[in-house]
């Protein structure tokens, strides 16, 4: 694991591998016994270099990311840098976590940031709309936002489109509540006190490459629509 250690025994955005070590065997047992994930197409992931992973998102609360980084990590001992939302700092107890892990704050400069030093991401453009969906509406793309497409162009990185299968039913979302606590846009209520056993499935796409200009919003729409489709082809009709 490549780690840039700005001196504290963290890097520039609160990384720590202890963390990242700790984390692993403790989720783990729930990746392998508890949603019993199966992924395919890893190789498709760079052994080295920067590139953006651009998955769909379901669920009240973010089991699909988490599996997702422990798929990824696990398995190309790489730590997944996932970007959450601009209010994921301000959570309280889990934002310390959440930041010894990789999750990064959603703002343009870290997205650079961490492209230029070679990092592998994960963005989710439906944002907190994926996961706000009802039920059934499980696997149907909601807003699906740009930024993704306009960093690949900007980087010259490849985006790798994902589709993640089970989360959705693991954990649907009850309702809404309109409360925009630290920032969060609503307090989701689940369906069940805890996400159900369901198992979770991951499939990893072929590595798209965005050519174009990355201030020109024409391009950047066709190069995120593009992008969309191939998550949509692998996702349940």
């Amino acid at each position: 694991m490549k780690f840039y250690d700005e001196g504290h025994g963290y890097d520039l955005f609160g990384l720590d591998p202890r963390v990242v070590e700790l984390a692993l065997r403790a989720g783990m047992p729930i990746y392998r016994r508890y949603f019993r994930v199966e992924s395919s197409g890893i190789e498709q992931l760079p052994a080295r270099g920067s590139a953006i992973l651009a998955p769909n998102h379901g669920g009240t609360l973010p089991i699909d990311a988490a599996m997702l980084w422990l798929d990824v990590t696990s398995r190309t001992h790489r730590v997944l840098r996932t970007i959450g939302d601009w209010f994921i700092p301000r959570l309280p107890f889990v934002s310390t976590f959440f930041s010894r892990t990789g999750v990064v704050a959603g703002t343009h400069a870290n997205v650079r940031a961490l492209l230029e030093r070679g990092e592998l991401l994960a963005i989710f453009p439906e944002g907190v709309t994926g996961p706000a969906k009802p039920f059934t509406e499980r696997y149907h793309l909601q807003e699906w936002r740009v930024g993704h497409a306009e960093h690949a162009i900007r980087h010259r990185v490849p985006i790798v489109p994902v589709a993640i299968i089970g989360a959705e039913e693991a954990w649907p979302v009850l309702a809404r509540l309109p409360w925009r606590l630290f920032g969060a846009p609503y307090l989701p209520i689940p369906f069940t006190l805890l996400p159900l056993p369901i198992q979770i499935k991951i499939h990893y796409g072929t590595p798209i490459e965005l050519r174009g200009d990355a201030d020109d919003p024409h391009v950047v729409d066709a190069a995120a629509t593009q992008v969309r489709r191939a998550v949509e082809r692998m996702l349940p009709s």
